[in-house]
């Protein structure tokens, strides 16, 4: 059995980083300028392009369909959100906290037009995917040319 040696200051490092992302995004707010994904955490979102849509795919785990906005705007998608803490449980003693609560926010520059009014969105097993179909202007078509 391999014995596990806990950093002792990894907890310091660890307040350290937050402390770091309440000051840039207190700053933020101030300077106008980050787009927010300094907040309480950042959920992972993958951004990807299907023939016809742009598709975003975010990982929210234990946060409530309700807490959740997606509004887009001159090409700027937000998504905003919170995970709320539960509470606390009688009996409940925590030797260690590591999940992150509280809101959060991202904003992303969308590579192409989009259709914003016709967005669909579904939510299951904690993971948002997000259906942007794409202008017309900007989906791809095939034309056949004819050489003389």
């Amino acid at each position: 059995m391999a014995i596990v040696k806990d950093l002792p200051f990894k907890d310091l490092l660890f307040l350290q980083e937050r402390l770091g992302r309440i000051f840039d995004d207190a700053l933020s707010k101030y300077t106008g300028q980050g787009d927010g994904s300094k907040c309480g955490w950042t959920p992972p979102t993958d951004i990807y392009e299907t023939e016809k849509d742009l598709v975003l795919k975010v990982e929210l785990p234990g946060v409530d369909a309700k807490d959740v906005s997606v509004e887009i705007n001159d090409g700027l998608l937000m998504l905003k959100g919170q995970r709320k803490m539960r509470r606390n449980v009688e009996g409940e003693h925590y030797h260690r906290m590591e999940f992150s609560y509280g809101f959060f926010q991202r904003g992303f520059t969308l590579p192409v037009a989009v259709e914003g009014k016709k967005i669909k969105a579904n939510f299951k097993d904690g993971v948002l995917e997000v259906l942007i179909p794409k202008a017309e202007s900007t989906k791809t078509r095939q034309i056949k040319v004819d050489v003389k």
